[in-house]
């Protein structure tokens, strides 16, 4: 086994990690990463680009386990806050999976690159700066209690995500928040929608993938998804913490500048993106 492919690995699934859940968009990173690396062949790293979610979701799915157990409970006995939570998610997730079946391999084709991720970033950062802004009347406060009509309306917000740069769980938690859901409770909702999101998409490339996989790369895979795990988890628990205190201001100049770097870089022709 190349060691150095296995060192790639763990930086790829580093970036996931500490990149999924902050709103600075992870598949925009992910994707400069390995061109910057030059990780694996083009067809390998679209397919660890979204498996190596895989192990970031599941850091969320170890650290809420007992709520989304709680949940679910309370949903199979008819208890309000339960099914309530559960029925939101349901619906919030539809949109992005009917489009994302429906133009999956033309958004990979067409928009997995370095311009359209650095475009992204800098409107995504201004967008978040815009919002900030704005005075916010907060209305629910815990996730549970996010109804079924503001679910939808972030679950359509999420399908922005499906451009590279763009951040799923950015336009998800300031989606929520423009709509008077509070930071810990959009941030968790963003958690929790990205269960059945990032699983069935890594879940079901790595299907469509199987072909050009050989042995040796689900070690690779294996390696990513783990790190992914590990960097996300911390991250998760660090972001639940600093949304109580804080905004998302840092996070859009960091968007604002990598973008136009990513831009200036390209045009001068420093670095080959």
């Amino acid at each position: 086994m190349d060691i150095w492919l296995l060192i790639q690995a763990i930086i790829m699934g580093l970036v996931e990690g500490i990149t999924e859940f902050l709103p600075i968009s992870s598949t925009g990173h992910l994707i400069l990463t390995a061109q910057l690396l030059d990780f694996w062949t083009p067809e390998k790293r679209e397919v660890f680009a979204v498996a190596v979610q895989i192990g970031a979701i599941a850091a969320v799915i170890y650290e809420y386990w007992g709520k989304l157990w709680g949940a679910l409970i309370g949903a199979l006995r008819g208890e309000a806050d339960g099914l309530r939570l559960a029925l939101g998610l349901i619906v919030a997730t539809v949109p992005i999976v009917i489009l994302g079946l429906t133009f999956g391999d033309q958004i990979k084709h067409y928009l997995f690159n370095a311009n359209t991720v650095a475009i992204a970033l800098i409107v995504g950062g201004v967008i978040i700066l815009w919002a900030e802004r704005r005075p916010h009347h907060i209305k629910e406060q815990e996730v549970e209690q996010i109804g079924l009509k503001k679910a939808m309306a972030i679950g359509l917000i999420q399908c922005l995500a499906l451009i590279p740069g763009t951040s799923r769980s950015g336009a998800t938690i300031i989606g929520g928040l423009l709509m008077g859901v509070s930071r810990k409770a959009a941030a968790e909702f963003s958690f929790f929608l990205g269960i059945p999101v990032l699983m069935g998409a890594g879940l079901l490339d790595l299907y469509k993938s199987h072909d050009i996989l050989h042995t040796q790369d689900w070690l690779v895979l294996g390696v990513g998804m783990v790190t992914a795990f590990i960097s996300a988890l911390i991250v998760i628990r660090a972001l639940i913490r600093y949304v109580s205190n804080h905004d998302f201001t840092v996070f859009a100049w960091y968007r604002i500048i990598f973008g136009l770097l990513i831009l200036i870089t390209a045009y001068t022709g420093l670095i080959q993106w």
